[in-house]
């Protein structure tokens, strides 16, 4: 069995029309996924990243969709950058923290400046991104602020200790941001892929190693960018107002 494609049979969101959208890390894999969703939506689809080919390779691919994508060149470990490219944007209605890297690492490979590193790559920058946007989203009546985790840290995959780490940071980032903005009706959601067909994760993955994933699932067949980006579009919109403070899975029961 293989997985049927979604193409015109996905959802439209009408409210997503129009809308401002963030998205970090959008140039590859599932960040692409998103940011493709989006603009055929018709958001303004906005994406952050340091890969300026694959980047650019997005836009040239999205030129026809209704409100084509805008690439931004930022450094999300840079604060400084990240706040200033939020204040000169200008207030948006859905930021999706999707940026991180799952480089392979042990104990002994673990230094002060590489756990430094790690959480700035993959936790720091969701906080402060977060706190950047905020204030517009009350100013428009509220948003979304869709942060991602992983299953990794719930199955304690090899390898990965300070990803796993900054993971679970963000679930419960997620909890405590939902609280604080709820009132000003910013919801604040996490979302949890399993193992995602993208040319990186093929990088970690043997066919076999694939095969043996597939195996653990309860529903057969490769989880796409597609798959992840059709929940996402659901928790930015209207149809997910009611939303906020957990997580959402979507791994084909593999956990």
């Amino acid at each position: 069995m293989t997985n049927a494609p979604l193409g015109a049979k996905g959802a439209i969101y009408p409210s997503l029309k129009g809308k401002r959208v963030v998205v970090t890390g959008g140039g590859s894999g599932i960040g692409a996924g998103l940011v493709e969703a989006f603009a055929r939506q018709g958001a303004e689809a906005i994406f952050v990243d340091i890969m300026e080919r694959e980047s650019a390779d997005l836009v040239a691919q999205l030129k026809d969709a209704p409100v084509p994508p805008a690439f931004h060149r930022l450094d999300l470990t840079d604060l400084a950058a990240v706040e200033a490219f939020f204040q000169a944007l200008g207030p948006v209605d859905v930021l999706v923290n999707n940026a991180g890297n799952d480089d392979r690492h042990t104990l002994g490979d673990i230094t002060p400046a590489y756990w430094d590193d790690r959480m700035a790559v993959n936790l720091r920058h969701m906080l402060f991104s977060a706190k950047a946007v905020a204030p517009g989203m009350k100013s428009r009546g509220g948003g979304a602020i869709i942060n991602f985790g992983s299953i990794s840290w719930h199955l304690g995959l090899p390898g990965l200790l300070l990803y796993e780490t900054a993971k679970a940071g963000i679930e419960g980032m997620t909890r405590a941001l939902a609280r604080e903005l709820g009132p000003d009706h910013i919801r604040v959601t996490a979302v949890l892929p399993g193992n995602v067909k993208t040319p990186r994760q093929a990088k970690w993955y043997t066919p076999e190693g694939e095969a043996e994933i597939v195996a653990q699932q309860c529903v057969p067949g490769r989880i796409l960018p597609e798959h992840v980006a059709s929940l996402v579009l659901f928790l930015a919109s209207d149809d997910g107002r009611m939303c906020t403070g957990h997580e959402y899975w979507i791994d084909a029961g593999w956990r």
